[in-house]
């Protein structure tokens, strides 16, 4: 696949939690995504109480609105700053207690227990730790992933999905030999040839 310069980029764990500390979280969105509200059928299929996942969630609103439904939200994020943004930002009480499985790890709960956020790196958990889920929002996860670690992002998620779940993934299109990301480009060939 055409992925540019970008194939050898690599963008550390460090240069992401330093984005969160100067506050430079272009990413973010304060409003909910538009793609999440016009497809929410299809992840939904008719099925209400699902368990959702939300790779690399930052402090996504998302989040509270599909909890809200009556949905629970498992989360993971490296940046512990965005985890208790989050919480702080939608006034959610919510507990914090370590990981046993992951060294370094935490989980904030909402007190309601509706919402899980797991800070850690996403390739530490796996579904002995979180389970497995009824359905996943990719906002922004596929495209921050390194180019060089896509192959074992996308099974670590296929590993993380029951067989009827339901996989929204947004992606960006560009030229990836003006931008060096992230976000990454993900051409549609690679997409497939990940998920099949």
């Amino acid at each position: 696949s055409d992925v540019g310069s970008q194939k050898d980029r690599v963008v550390t764990e460090e240069e992401w939690l330093e984005k969160w500390e100067m506050g430079n979280i272009r990413f973010h969105k304060e409003e909910g995504h538009p793609l999440l509200q016009k497809y929410l059928d299809v992840l939904l299929n008719g099925r209400s109480g699902l368990r959702i996942f939300f790779p690399l969630c930052g402090k996504a609103v998302e989040m509270k609105w599909l909890a809200d439904m009556g949905h629970s939200v498992v989360g993971v994020e490296i940046s512990e700053q965005a985890v208790k943004e989050f919480f702080s930002e939608h006034s959610l009480p919510y507990c914090e207690e370590p990981v046993p499985e992951i060294s370094g790890a935490k989980m904030f709960q909402s007190t309601s227990g509706n919402i899980s956020l797991y800070c850690c790196s996403i390739y530490d958990l796996s579904s002995s730790i979180v389970g497995k889920f009824d359905g996943v929002w990719d906002r922004g996860a596929l495209v921050a992933v390194n180019p060089c670690d896509r192959q074992h992002y996308a099974s670590l998620m296929i590993s993380l999905v029951e067989k009827n779940s339901s996989y929204l993934l947004v992606t960006v299109s560009y030229d990836p030999n003006k931008h060096k990301g992230p976000p990454f480009y993900v051409p549609e060939s690679e997409i497939k040839s990940l998920f099949g």
